[in-house]
């Protein structure tokens, strides 16, 4: 009696065994994925592997040649223009080229503003003793871009002056103050709680606008559009649209490719303000390399 019942517990087992693995075939199909490490939605043919799921950093689409530049950047949406600061800044569209041009002027209160002018308030968070001389003027910045821009074969530095348009209408500088000459904590002391201060080519941006209650139309740790840069690329916050939060997915410049609130679900090739602290408790907007080609602002 004891071998029947061996050999039908067995083929139980055995048949349970059998229909589990035939389930897991059924409901797992493998798929092969592509590394995509510039992360243009395009893969590398050469580095592949077979997975149900998709991989993080991998994608079905195999047409990269080369995954160290991304190929595919999608184009500029038209309503993130809508946006900047129509007192001050005028676009214009010319077949394949879109330029922005700007008298400086923002739309938002500083203590930088002559004290006769409704937008002048008294410094909130720069350090009167440390804020450079001069008083906000109109100045006049041109930037033609591509309205389909595209990554370069290699990155470009910034340099001294405008190195883009915010939404407000004044330029946004880098992280030096002279040739050579880093930003400091003394001098970001003197700086407006929108992050700028007055130089000899007049007012512009360094830093992410500060948290407080003056601050009412400029981004901080959020997804807001905060300028063009001199490569066409737009850009953002320190948050993403697309995700509500901090990206994890950004380049050495800040970059990605993501939907936003302006692209109406098309994914496109932008900066985002990079989440990490300068010196002190400051946050540069820009002060990385360009991952496009840097076009002239005038």
């Amino acid at each position: 009696m004891k071998v029947p019942s061996l050999l039908t517990l067995v083929f139980v087992v055995s048949s349970l065994l059998f229909s589990s693995c035939a389930s897991d075939e059924e409901t797992c199909t493998e798929t092969t994925w592509y590394q995509d490490s510039d992360g243009d939605g395009l893969g590398n043919p050469s580095v592949s592997t077979t997975s149900c799921t998709q991989p993080s950093g991998y994608v079905a689409d195999s047409n990269d040649d080369d995954d160290s530049i991304a190929t595919s950047t999608g184009s500029t949406p038209v309503a993130a223009f809508d946006d900047f600061n129509e007192d001050a800044v005028t676009v214009s569209f010319d077949g394949d080229e879109i330029t922005i041009e700007s008298n400086g002027l923002p739309n938002h209160t500083s203590p930088y503003w002559s004290e006769s002018n409704s937008l002048y308030i008294a410094p909130s968070v720069a350090n009167e003793s440390q804020m450079s001389p001069g008083t906000i003027s109109s100045t006049s910045y041109t930037l033609t871009v591509q309205a389909t821009p595209e990554k370069a074969s290699s990155t470009s530095a910034t340099g001294l002056g405008a190195i883009g348009i915010a939404v407000t209408g004044a330029p946004i500088f880098n992280d030096e103050e002279g040739p050579n000459i880093a930003l400091s904590a003394n001098v970001a002391s003197g700086f407006d709680y929108a992050g700028a201060h007055m130089g000899p080519t007049g007012y512009h941006y360094h830093l992410e606008a500060s948290n407080v209650t003056e601050n009412t139309t400029l981004s901080y740790d959020d997804e807001k559009l905060v300028g063009i840069l001199q490569d066409g690329f737009l850009l953002y916050g320190r948050k993403c649209d697309a995700t509500s939060d901090h990206p994890s997915d950004l380049d050495a410049s800040g970059g990605h490719i993501a939907a936003t609130q302006h692209s109406d679900g098309e994914e496109f090739y932008h900066y985002h303000i990079i989440n990490e602290t300068y010196i002190g408790s400051y946050i540069l907007l820009f002060g990385v390399d360009l991952q496009g080609t840097p076009n002239t602002i005038m």
